[in-house]
Protein backbone atom coordinates (compact mmCIF):
# COMPACT_ATOMS: atom_id res chain seq x y z
CA UNK A 1 0.00 0.00 0.00
CA UNK A 2 1.02 3.27 -0.36
CA UNK A 3 3.38 4.85 2.41
CA UNK A 4 4.75 1.65 3.61
CA UNK A 5 7.90 0.69 3.70
CA UNK A 6 9.87 -2.23 1.60
CA UNK A 7 10.89 -5.37 3.03
CA UNK A 8 14.86 -4.76 2.61
CA UNK A 9 14.44 -1.35 5.08
CA UNK A 10 15.43 0.99 2.60
CA UNK A 11 13.71 4.13 2.23
CA UNK A 12 14.62 6.27 -0.80
CA UNK A 13 14.94 10.03 0.61
CA UNK A 14 12.25 11.24 -1.44
CA UNK A 15 9.93 8.84 -0.03
CA UNK A 16 11.45 10.31 3.60
CA UNK A 17 10.80 14.03 2.97
CA UNK A 18 7.44 13.14 1.37
CA UNK A 19 6.67 11.70 4.44
CA UNK A 20 7.90 14.27 6.52
CA UNK A 21 5.68 16.89 4.76
CA UNK A 22 2.88 15.49 5.26
CA UNK A 23 2.76 14.99 9.04
CA UNK A 24 4.18 18.75 8.75
CA UNK A 25 0.59 19.38 6.39
CA UNK A 26 -1.21 17.40 9.33
CA UNK A 27 0.15 19.13 12.27
CA UNK A 28 -1.22 22.36 10.51
CA UNK A 29 -4.93 20.91 10.92
CA UNK A 30 -4.74 19.01 14.30
CA UNK A 31 -2.27 20.76 16.50
CA UNK A 32 -2.40 24.32 15.25
CA UNK A 33 -6.19 24.85 15.28
CA UNK A 34 -6.58 22.60 18.34
CA UNK A 35 -3.79 25.05 20.07
CA UNK A 36 -5.78 28.34 18.84
CA UNK A 37 -9.07 27.61 19.84
CA UNK A 38 -7.57 26.41 22.87
CA UNK A 39 -5.98 29.92 23.32
CA UNK A 40 -8.93 31.65 22.14
CA UNK A 41 -11.14 30.26 24.66
CA UNK A 42 -8.65 30.78 27.28
CA UNK A 43 -9.16 34.30 26.58
CA UNK A 44 -12.62 34.46 26.56
CA UNK A 45 -12.90 32.52 30.01
CA UNK A 46 -10.06 35.00 31.41
CA UNK A 47 -12.02 38.24 30.49
CA UNK A 48 -15.32 36.76 31.32
CA UNK A 49 -14.31 36.00 34.88
CA UNK A 50 -11.67 37.92 36.24
CA UNK A 51 -10.84 41.24 33.62
CA UNK A 52 -14.66 42.60 32.08
CA UNK A 53 -17.20 43.07 35.18
CA UNK A 54 -20.49 41.96 34.90
CA UNK A 55 -23.37 44.42 35.08
CA UNK A 56 -25.97 44.57 37.24
CA UNK A 57 -28.13 41.09 37.43
CA UNK A 58 -30.78 39.89 39.28
CA UNK A 59 -29.78 36.17 39.87
CA UNK A 60 -25.75 36.32 39.10
CA UNK A 61 -25.26 32.86 39.75
CA UNK A 62 -27.92 31.24 37.36
CA UNK A 63 -26.47 33.63 34.27
CA UNK A 64 -23.11 32.23 35.34
CA UNK A 65 -24.49 28.61 34.95
CA UNK A 66 -25.65 29.43 31.66
CA UNK A 67 -22.95 30.99 30.62
CA UNK A 68 -20.88 28.04 31.62
CA UNK A 69 -23.04 25.58 29.87
CA UNK A 70 -22.96 27.73 26.97
CA UNK A 71 -19.44 28.35 26.97
CA UNK A 72 -18.48 24.29 27.39
CA UNK A 73 -21.18 23.41 25.15
CA UNK A 74 -20.67 24.66 21.90
CA UNK A 75 -17.07 23.47 21.45
CA UNK A 76 -18.63 19.98 21.31
CA UNK A 77 -20.48 20.93 18.38
CA UNK A 78 -18.06 23.33 16.84
CA UNK A 79 -15.08 20.66 17.43
CA UNK A 80 -16.40 17.95 14.92
CA UNK A 81 -17.84 20.80 12.57
CA UNK A 82 -14.48 21.85 11.88
CA UNK A 83 -12.71 18.72 11.65
CA UNK A 84 -14.85 17.53 8.91
CA UNK A 85 -14.64 21.14 7.00
CA UNK A 86 -11.18 21.50 7.83
CA UNK A 87 -10.30 17.63 6.51
CA UNK A 88 -12.71 18.74 3.42
CA UNK A 89 -10.61 21.62 2.36
CA UNK A 90 -7.42 19.85 3.27
CA UNK A 91 -7.67 17.12 1.18
CA UNK A 92 -6.02 18.52 -2.23
CA UNK A 93 -3.04 19.66 0.29
CA UNK A 94 -2.36 16.56 1.87
CA UNK A 95 -2.95 14.52 -1.91
CA UNK A 96 -0.31 16.43 -3.37
CA UNK A 97 2.31 16.07 -0.23
CA UNK A 98 1.65 12.32 -0.51
CA UNK A 99 1.58 11.83 -4.02
CA UNK A 100 4.50 14.25 -5.21
CA UNK A 101 4.85 15.45 -9.13
CA UNK A 102 3.68 18.53 -10.50
CA UNK A 103 0.38 20.06 -8.03
CA UNK A 104 -2.66 20.97 -11.16
CA UNK A 105 -4.53 24.27 -10.29
CA UNK A 106 -6.80 22.21 -7.56
CA UNK A 107 -3.77 22.06 -5.55
CA UNK A 108 -2.11 25.02 -6.25
CA UNK A 109 -4.95 26.81 -4.90
CA UNK A 110 -5.47 24.40 -1.85
CA UNK A 111 -2.09 24.82 -0.72
CA UNK A 112 -1.55 28.80 -1.27
CA UNK A 113 -4.90 29.56 0.13
CA UNK A 114 -4.70 27.05 2.71
CA UNK A 115 -3.48 29.28 5.49
CA UNK A 116 -7.12 32.33 4.25
CA UNK A 117 -9.26 29.71 3.90
CA UNK A 118 -8.30 27.82 7.52
CA UNK A 119 -8.35 31.31 9.14
CA UNK A 120 -12.10 31.56 7.73
CA UNK A 121 -13.83 28.55 8.36
CA UNK A 122 -12.12 29.44 12.15
CA UNK A 123 -13.67 32.83 12.12
CA UNK A 124 -16.81 31.50 10.66
CA UNK A 125 -17.41 29.31 13.59
CA UNK A 126 -16.19 31.64 16.24
CA UNK A 127 -18.50 34.31 14.96
CA UNK A 128 -21.60 31.90 14.99
CA UNK A 129 -20.48 31.07 18.61
CA UNK A 130 -20.42 34.47 19.28
CA UNK A 131 -23.61 35.75 18.05
CA UNK A 132 -25.45 32.69 19.53
CA UNK A 133 -24.09 33.17 22.77
CA UNK A 134 -24.83 37.18 22.82
CA UNK A 135 -28.33 36.42 21.89
CA UNK A 136 -28.79 33.92 24.78
CA UNK A 137 -27.74 36.43 27.03
CA UNK A 138 -30.05 38.90 25.34
CA UNK A 139 -33.16 37.01 25.37
CA UNK A 140 -32.14 35.20 29.10
CA UNK A 141 -30.54 38.08 30.78
CA UNK A 142 -29.77 41.87 30.06
CA UNK A 143 -28.29 43.68 26.88
CA UNK A 144 -24.98 44.71 28.72
CA UNK A 145 -24.52 41.27 29.42
CA UNK A 146 -25.43 40.18 25.64
CA UNK A 147 -22.48 42.88 25.14
CA UNK A 148 -20.13 41.70 27.29
CA UNK A 149 -20.22 38.14 25.95
CA UNK A 150 -19.73 39.29 22.73
CA UNK A 151 -17.02 41.36 22.95
CA UNK A 152 -15.35 38.96 24.83
CA UNK A 153 -15.86 36.19 22.26
CA UNK A 154 -14.88 38.50 19.28
CA UNK A 155 -11.49 38.74 21.24
CA UNK A 156 -10.74 35.65 20.98
CA UNK A 157 -11.97 34.90 17.72
CA UNK A 158 -9.59 37.31 16.93
CA UNK A 159 -7.19 35.81 18.79
CA UNK A 160 -7.38 32.42 17.10
CA UNK A 161 -7.66 33.37 13.71
CA UNK A 162 -4.58 35.54 13.69
CA UNK A 163 -2.33 32.46 15.48
CA UNK A 164 -4.12 30.01 13.07
CA UNK A 165 -3.11 32.13 10.06
CA UNK A 166 0.46 33.20 10.68
CA UNK A 167 1.14 29.74 12.42
CA UNK A 168 -0.40 27.34 9.20
CA UNK A 169 0.99 29.71 6.75
CA UNK A 170 4.51 28.95 8.41
CA UNK A 171 4.12 25.66 8.47
CA UNK A 172 3.17 25.24 4.97
CA UNK A 173 5.75 26.91 3.19
CA UNK A 174 8.06 23.38 2.48
CA UNK A 175 4.76 22.62 0.43
CA UNK A 176 4.15 26.49 -0.74
CA UNK A 177 7.96 26.30 -2.12
CA UNK A 178 6.83 22.71 -4.05
CA UNK A 179 4.46 24.40 -5.83
CA UNK A 180 5.82 27.96 -6.59
CA UNK A 181 9.15 26.21 -7.48
CA UNK A 182 7.51 24.81 -10.29
CA UNK A 183 6.52 27.93 -11.85
CA UNK A 184 6.68 31.69 -11.20
CA UNK A 185 3.95 33.00 -8.54
CA UNK A 186 0.72 34.57 -9.61
CA UNK A 187 -1.00 37.26 -7.68
CA UNK A 188 -4.17 35.87 -5.81
CA UNK A 189 -5.98 37.20 -3.51
CA UNK A 190 -3.57 36.75 -0.59
CA UNK A 191 -2.96 38.67 2.77
CA UNK A 192 -0.02 40.94 1.73
CA UNK A 193 2.49 42.44 3.97
CA UNK A 194 0.31 45.13 5.19
CA UNK A 195 -2.33 42.89 5.60
CA UNK A 196 -0.27 40.25 7.64
CA UNK A 197 1.03 43.79 9.79
CA UNK A 198 -2.57 44.95 10.17
CA UNK A 199 -3.61 41.99 11.91
CA UNK A 200 -0.21 41.87 14.22
CA UNK A 201 -1.12 45.00 15.39
CA UNK A 202 -4.58 44.41 15.64
CA UNK A 203 -4.21 41.23 17.82
CA UNK A 204 -1.53 42.77 19.45
CA UNK A 205 -2.68 46.55 20.31
CA UNK A 206 -6.46 47.34 18.64
CA UNK A 207 -8.21 44.68 20.42
CA UNK A 208 -6.74 45.21 23.66
CA UNK A 209 -7.07 48.46 23.59
CA UNK A 210 -10.62 48.24 22.15
CA UNK A 211 -11.58 46.31 25.54
CA UNK A 212 -9.99 49.12 27.81
CA UNK A 213 -12.16 51.36 25.92
CA UNK A 214 -15.22 49.15 26.22
CA UNK A 215 -14.38 49.44 30.18
CA UNK A 216 -14.29 53.00 30.35
CA UNK A 217 -17.86 53.25 28.58
CA UNK A 218 -18.93 50.26 31.08
CA UNK A 219 -17.46 52.62 34.11
CA UNK A 220 -19.39 55.73 32.70
CA UNK A 221 -22.62 54.09 31.93
CA UNK A 222 -22.21 52.18 35.59
CA UNK A 223 -20.94 54.08 38.49
CA UNK A 224 -21.02 51.68 40.79
CA UNK A 225 -18.34 48.99 38.82
CA UNK A 226 -16.09 48.77 41.80
CA UNK A 227 -12.25 50.65 41.39
CA UNK A 228 -10.72 47.25 42.29
CA UNK A 229 -12.61 45.19 39.41
CA UNK A 230 -12.02 48.23 37.19
CA UNK A 231 -8.37 48.48 38.40
CA UNK A 232 -8.26 44.34 37.76
CA UNK A 233 -9.79 44.59 34.03
CA UNK A 234 -7.25 47.36 33.19
CA UNK A 235 -4.17 45.65 33.85
CA UNK A 236 -5.47 42.40 32.40
CA UNK A 237 -5.99 44.56 29.43
CA UNK A 238 -2.93 46.24 29.54
CA UNK A 239 -0.66 42.92 30.33
CA UNK A 240 -2.42 40.61 27.13
CA UNK A 241 -1.28 44.11 24.86
CA UNK A 242 1.54 44.25 26.02
CA UNK A 243 2.74 39.92 26.34
CA UNK A 244 0.48 38.89 23.34
CA UNK A 245 1.67 41.88 20.95
CA UNK A 246 5.04 40.87 21.58
CA UNK A 247 4.91 37.32 20.24
CA UNK A 248 1.98 38.40 17.33
CA UNK A 249 4.72 40.96 16.42
CA UNK A 250 7.34 38.76 16.33
CA UNK A 251 5.39 35.82 13.97
CA UNK A 252 4.59 38.66 11.89
CA UNK A 253 7.84 40.29 11.24
CA UNK A 254 9.42 36.69 10.51
CA UNK A 255 7.02 36.05 7.95
CA UNK A 256 8.11 39.01 6.09
CA UNK A 257 12.13 39.01 7.78
CA UNK A 258 13.13 35.19 6.83
CA UNK A 259 12.61 35.60 2.90
CA UNK A 260 14.18 39.17 2.68
CA UNK A 261 16.93 37.52 4.49
CA UNK A 262 17.03 34.61 2.38
CA UNK A 263 17.66 36.83 -0.26
CA UNK A 264 20.11 39.18 1.00
CA UNK A 265 22.22 35.62 1.60
CA UNK A 266 21.68 34.97 -1.87
CA UNK A 267 22.67 38.02 -3.25
CA UNK A 268 25.92 37.87 -1.20
CA UNK A 269 26.43 34.76 -3.08
CA UNK A 270 25.91 36.47 -6.70
CA UNK A 271 28.30 39.37 -5.79
CA UNK A 272 30.83 36.10 -4.47
CA UNK A 273 30.61 34.91 -8.23
CA UNK A 274 28.30 32.17 -7.20
CA UNK A 275 25.07 32.40 -9.89
CA UNK A 276 24.17 28.55 -8.61
CA UNK A 277 21.71 30.83 -5.85
CA UNK A 278 18.61 30.34 -5.95
CA UNK A 279 16.22 30.70 -2.71
CA UNK A 280 12.94 28.91 -2.03
CA UNK A 281 9.57 30.38 -2.97
CA UNK A 282 6.97 30.09 -0.51
CA UNK A 283 5.12 32.69 -0.74
CA UNK A 284 2.14 33.91 -3.56
CA UNK A 285 1.72 37.65 -1.81
CA UNK A 286 4.95 40.71 -2.27
CA UNK A 287 6.84 38.19 -0.25
CA UNK A 288 6.96 35.24 -3.04
CA UNK A 289 7.18 37.66 -5.72
CA UNK A 290 10.40 39.21 -3.94
CA UNK A 291 11.58 35.41 -4.01
CA UNK A 292 10.61 34.59 -7.94
CA UNK A 293 12.30 38.10 -8.79
CA UNK A 294 15.40 37.24 -7.31
CA UNK A 295 15.71 33.84 -9.02
CA UNK A 296 14.00 34.95 -12.34
CA UNK A 297 17.07 37.65 -11.75
CA UNK A 298 19.49 34.97 -11.31
CA UNK A 299 18.36 32.68 -13.97
CA UNK A 300 18.67 35.43 -16.68
CA UNK A 301 22.98 35.72 -15.17
CA UNK A 302 23.13 32.44 -15.55
CA UNK A 303 21.83 32.70 -19.44
CA UNK A 304 23.85 35.77 -19.99
CA UNK A 305 26.82 34.32 -18.80
CA UNK A 306 26.71 31.35 -20.93
CA UNK A 307 25.81 33.07 -23.95
CA UNK A 308 28.65 35.22 -22.93
CA UNK A 309 30.74 32.42 -22.84
CA UNK A 310 29.89 31.19 -26.11
CA UNK A 311 30.45 34.18 -27.79
CA UNK A 312 33.91 34.16 -26.37
CA UNK A 313 34.63 30.85 -27.86
CA UNK A 314 33.38 31.39 -31.18
CA UNK A 315 35.43 34.80 -31.07
CA UNK A 316 37.29 34.57 -28.37
CA UNK A 317 37.48 36.29 -24.76
CA UNK A 318 39.32 39.45 -26.03
CA UNK A 319 37.21 40.61 -28.84
CA UNK A 320 33.70 39.37 -26.60
CA UNK A 321 35.32 41.54 -23.82
CA UNK A 322 35.33 44.14 -26.61
CA UNK A 323 31.82 43.63 -28.00
CA UNK A 324 30.02 43.77 -24.80
CA UNK A 325 32.15 46.67 -23.46
CA UNK A 326 31.11 48.53 -26.75
CA UNK A 327 27.52 47.64 -26.82
CA UNK A 328 27.02 49.46 -30.22
CA UNK A 329 29.24 47.56 -32.87
CA UNK A 330 29.75 49.16 -35.94
CA UNK A 331 31.38 47.90 -39.10
CA UNK A 332 35.42 49.51 -40.20
CA UNK A 333 38.34 49.32 -38.51
CA UNK A 334 41.62 50.83 -37.39
CA UNK A 335 45.39 50.48 -38.10
CA UNK A 336 47.01 48.71 -35.75
CA UNK A 337 50.86 46.99 -35.19
CA UNK A 338 50.34 43.47 -34.71
CA UNK A 339 52.18 40.10 -35.40
CA UNK A 340 50.65 37.50 -37.32
CA UNK A 341 51.01 33.91 -36.04
CA UNK A 342 49.56 31.24 -39.14
CA UNK A 343 50.08 27.61 -38.44
CA UNK A 344 49.27 25.14 -41.88
CA UNK A 345 48.67 21.20 -41.46
CA UNK A 346 50.70 19.34 -43.73
CA UNK A 347 49.24 16.65 -45.70
CA UNK A 348 45.22 17.20 -44.95
CA UNK A 349 44.12 15.78 -48.04
CA UNK A 350 46.11 12.25 -47.63
CA UNK A 351 45.09 12.79 -43.84
CA UNK A 352 41.18 12.50 -44.79
CA UNK A 353 41.41 10.32 -47.43
CA UNK A 354 43.20 7.65 -44.86
CA UNK A 355 41.97 8.13 -42.09
CA UNK A 356 38.19 7.93 -41.08
CA UNK A 357 36.15 11.14 -40.21
CA UNK A 358 35.89 10.93 -36.35
CA UNK A 359 39.41 10.25 -36.49
CA UNK A 360 40.52 13.13 -38.76
CA UNK A 361 38.21 15.24 -36.24
CA UNK A 362 39.94 13.87 -33.30
CA UNK A 363 43.37 14.73 -34.40
CA UNK A 364 42.67 18.10 -35.42
CA UNK A 365 41.16 18.63 -31.95
CA UNK A 366 43.68 17.51 -30.45
CA UNK A 367 46.16 19.74 -32.53
CA UNK A 368 44.04 23.17 -32.37
CA UNK A 369 44.44 22.24 -28.53
CA UNK A 370 47.78 22.28 -28.50
CA UNK A 371 47.97 25.63 -30.60
CA UNK A 372 45.22 27.35 -28.81
CA UNK A 373 47.03 27.03 -25.63
CA UNK A 374 50.11 27.66 -26.73
CA UNK A 375 48.68 31.52 -28.25
CA UNK A 376 46.85 32.09 -24.71
CA UNK A 377 49.83 31.53 -23.12
CA UNK A 378 51.97 34.04 -24.81
CA UNK A 379 49.03 36.77 -24.91
CA UNK A 380 47.67 35.98 -28.47
CA UNK A 381 44.34 34.84 -29.67
CA UNK A 382 43.17 32.54 -32.88
CA UNK A 383 41.41 34.69 -34.93
CA UNK A 384 39.64 32.13 -37.21
CA UNK A 385 40.50 28.32 -37.91
CA UNK A 386 40.52 27.89 -41.49
CA UNK A 387 39.96 23.60 -42.25
CA UNK A 388 43.15 22.35 -41.23
CA UNK A 389 45.29 25.45 -40.41
CA UNK A 390 44.84 28.86 -38.11
CA UNK A 391 45.77 32.20 -37.63
CA UNK A 392 46.67 33.75 -34.53
CA UNK A 393 46.86 37.54 -33.81
CA UNK A 394 49.32 39.59 -31.20
CA UNK A 395 48.66 42.72 -30.38
CA UNK A 396 44.49 42.88 -31.50
CA UNK A 397 42.21 44.00 -29.98
CA UNK A 398 44.02 44.33 -26.69
CA UNK A 399 47.51 45.55 -26.46
CA UNK A 400 50.19 42.94 -26.20
CA UNK A 401 53.95 44.34 -24.73
CA UNK A 402 56.21 42.85 -27.30
CA UNK A 403 53.73 41.71 -29.86
CA UNK A 404 56.35 40.41 -32.19
CA UNK A 405 58.37 38.73 -29.52
CA UNK A 406 55.31 37.19 -28.32
CA UNK A 407 54.50 35.75 -31.48
CA UNK A 408 58.14 34.63 -32.23
CA UNK A 409 57.98 32.61 -28.58
CA UNK A 410 54.72 31.19 -29.47
CA UNK A 411 56.05 29.62 -32.73
CA UNK A 412 59.21 28.41 -31.07
CA UNK A 413 57.12 26.81 -28.35
CA UNK A 414 54.35 25.48 -30.55
CA UNK A 415 57.19 23.92 -32.97
CA UNK A 416 58.29 21.82 -29.92
CA UNK A 417 54.83 20.71 -28.29
CA UNK A 418 53.18 19.38 -31.47
CA UNK A 419 55.86 17.11 -32.12
CA UNK A 420 55.90 15.71 -28.89
CA UNK A 421 52.12 15.69 -28.14
CA UNK A 422 50.67 15.52 -31.84
CA UNK A 423 54.04 13.45 -33.74
CA UNK A 424 51.60 11.93 -36.24
CA UNK A 425 50.42 15.67 -37.48
CA UNK A 426 52.95 17.74 -39.43
CA UNK A 427 52.65 21.96 -39.81
CA UNK A 428 54.46 24.40 -40.69
CA UNK A 429 54.41 27.54 -39.01
CA UNK A 430 54.84 31.48 -40.21
CA UNK A 431 55.51 34.43 -38.46
CA UNK A 432 55.25 38.05 -39.45
CA UNK A 433 54.60 41.45 -38.15
CA UNK A 434 53.44 44.83 -39.51
CA UNK A 435 50.82 47.45 -39.83
CA UNK A 436 47.11 45.55 -40.60
CA UNK A 437 43.45 47.32 -40.42
CA UNK A 438 41.67 45.91 -37.62
CA UNK A 439 38.22 45.78 -36.94
CA UNK A 440 34.86 44.46 -37.77
CA UNK A 441 34.37 43.33 -41.65
CA UNK A 442 30.87 42.22 -43.48
CA UNK A 443 27.81 43.50 -43.50
CA UNK A 444 25.09 44.14 -41.11
CA UNK A 445 23.62 41.04 -40.57
CA UNK A 446 26.71 39.24 -40.13
CA UNK A 447 29.80 40.64 -39.61
CA UNK A 448 33.06 39.46 -37.75
CA UNK A 449 36.22 41.57 -35.88
CA UNK A 450 39.53 40.13 -38.40
CA UNK A 451 42.77 41.74 -39.32
CA UNK A 452 43.52 42.66 -43.47
CA UNK A 453 46.94 43.70 -44.08
CA UNK A 454 50.25 42.27 -46.01
CA UNK A 455 51.48 40.91 -42.54
CA UNK A 456 48.69 37.73 -42.72
CA UNK A 457 49.62 37.02 -46.56
CA UNK A 458 53.20 37.01 -45.39
CA UNK A 459 52.57 34.76 -42.43
CA UNK A 460 50.39 32.28 -44.36
CA UNK A 461 53.17 32.10 -47.37
CA UNK A 462 56.07 31.38 -44.57
CA UNK A 463 53.94 28.62 -43.19
CA UNK A 464 53.45 26.93 -46.20
CA UNK A 465 57.48 27.29 -47.42
CA UNK A 466 58.51 25.84 -43.78
CA UNK A 467 56.45 22.65 -44.20
CA UNK A 468 59.82 21.57 -46.10
CA UNK A 469 62.32 23.16 -43.63
CA UNK A 470 63.66 20.80 -40.71
CA UNK A 471 62.24 22.93 -37.49
CA UNK A 472 59.40 23.61 -39.35
CA UNK A 473 59.14 26.82 -38.36
CA UNK A 474 60.13 30.42 -40.89
CA UNK A 475 59.70 34.11 -39.47
CA UNK A 476 60.55 37.54 -41.10
CA UNK A 477 63.21 40.12 -40.65
CA UNK A 478 60.44 42.29 -40.15
CA UNK A 479 59.75 40.37 -36.73
CA UNK A 480 62.84 39.87 -35.31
CA UNK A 481 63.50 43.68 -35.82
CA UNK A 482 60.55 44.42 -33.58
CA UNK A 483 61.02 42.05 -30.96
CA UNK A 484 63.26 42.59 -27.89
CA UNK A 485 66.73 41.07 -27.99
CA UNK A 486 65.89 38.75 -25.04
CA UNK A 487 63.53 36.48 -28.33
CA UNK A 488 65.48 37.93 -31.15
CA UNK A 489 68.52 36.53 -29.98
CA UNK A 490 67.09 33.30 -30.07
CA UNK A 491 66.70 33.44 -33.68
CA UNK A 492 69.05 33.64 -37.04
CA UNK A 493 68.96 35.62 -40.18
CA UNK A 494 69.28 33.35 -43.45
CA UNK A 495 68.80 34.30 -47.14
CA UNK A 496 65.62 36.36 -48.65
CA UNK A 497 63.43 35.17 -51.18
CA UNK A 498 60.20 35.79 -53.08
CA UNK A 499 57.06 34.49 -51.53
CA UNK A 500 54.39 33.18 -53.80
CA UNK A 501 52.00 36.03 -54.99
CA UNK A 502 54.63 38.96 -53.35
CA UNK A 503 56.71 41.63 -55.59
CA UNK A 504 58.98 42.45 -52.55
CA UNK A 505 62.23 39.74 -51.15
CA UNK A 506 61.53 38.27 -47.39
CA UNK A 507 64.68 37.76 -45.56
CA UNK A 508 64.00 34.14 -43.93
CA UNK A 509 64.64 33.62 -40.00
CA UNK A 510 64.76 30.56 -38.55
CA UNK A 511 65.10 29.78 -34.33
CA UNK A 512 68.53 28.50 -33.28
CA UNK A 513 68.55 25.20 -32.22
CA UNK A 514 68.78 24.45 -28.66
CA UNK A 515 72.05 23.81 -27.00
CA UNK A 516 72.89 20.10 -26.33
CA UNK A 517 73.28 19.35 -22.87
CA UNK A 518 77.21 18.93 -21.45
CA UNK A 519 78.17 16.08 -20.58
CA UNK A 520 80.06 15.84 -17.33
CA UNK A 521 84.09 14.16 -18.22
CA UNK A 522 85.07 11.26 -16.66
CA UNK A 523 87.81 11.97 -14.03
CA UNK A 524 90.89 10.22 -15.31
CA UNK A 525 93.66 9.09 -12.54
CA UNK A 526 96.71 11.42 -12.77
CA UNK A 527 99.62 10.45 -14.60
CA UNK A 528 102.64 9.49 -12.96
CA UNK A 529 105.10 12.11 -13.86
CA UNK A 530 108.85 11.15 -13.26
CA UNK A 531 111.01 13.67 -11.50
CA UNK A 532 114.11 15.04 -11.76
CA UNK A 533 117.53 13.00 -10.76
CA UNK A 534 118.42 16.02 -8.30
CA UNK A 535 114.86 15.62 -6.62
CA UNK A 536 114.88 11.92 -6.02
CA UNK A 537 117.77 12.44 -4.12
CA UNK A 538 116.80 15.41 -2.21
CA UNK A 539 113.84 13.51 -0.90
CA UNK A 540 115.83 10.54 -0.48
CA UNK A 541 117.73 11.98 1.92
CA UNK A 542 115.28 13.62 3.95
CA UNK A 543 113.61 10.91 4.61
CA UNK A 544 116.93 9.24 6.39
CA UNK A 545 117.14 11.85 8.08
CA UNK A 546 113.68 12.09 9.52
CA UNK A 547 113.80 8.35 10.37
CA UNK A 548 117.04 8.51 12.35
CA UNK A 549 115.66 11.82 14.07
CA UNK A 550 112.64 9.54 15.02
CA UNK A 551 114.30 6.73 16.48
CA UNK A 552 116.03 8.73 18.60
CA UNK A 553 113.52 10.55 20.01
CA UNK A 554 111.77 6.59 20.94
CA UNK A 555 115.22 5.72 22.52
CA UNK A 556 114.84 8.97 24.62
CA UNK A 557 111.22 8.24 25.77
CA UNK A 558 112.32 4.91 27.09
CA UNK A 559 115.31 5.56 28.79
CA UNK A 560 113.18 8.45 31.00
Amino acid sequence: GRGMIPWSGFVPPEAHVTSMLEIRVRWVLLVVVGSANLVGSLVVLLFTTFVVPDPPLADREYAHQVNAVAFFSYPLVAVPVALLAGLWLWRPVVSFVRDGGEADRQQRRAVLLGPLRLTLLVGALWAVGALGWAVLDLVLFTGRLAVKTGLTCLLGAATTCTIVYLLSERLLRPAAALVLGAERPRRFRLPGVTTRVMLAWALGTAIPVFGLICVAIAALAAPDINVVQLAITILGLGGVALLAGVYVIYMATRAIADPIKAVRKGMARVERGDLGAEVDVYDASEVGQLQAGFNHMVAGLREHERLRDLFGRHVGEEVADLALERGDITLGGETREVAVLFVDLTGSTRLADTRRPDEVVELLNRFFGVVVTVVAGHGGWINKFEGDAALAIFGAPTQVDDSAGAALGAARELSLRLRVEVPMLDAGIGVSAGPVVAGYIGAEQRFEYTVIGDPVNEAARLSDMAKTWDRRVLASATVLELAHLAESDEWDLGKSVILRGRSRPTRLGTPRPPLPALEPEPVKAAARVPLPLRWSRKLLVGALVLSKTAKGTRKQDEGE
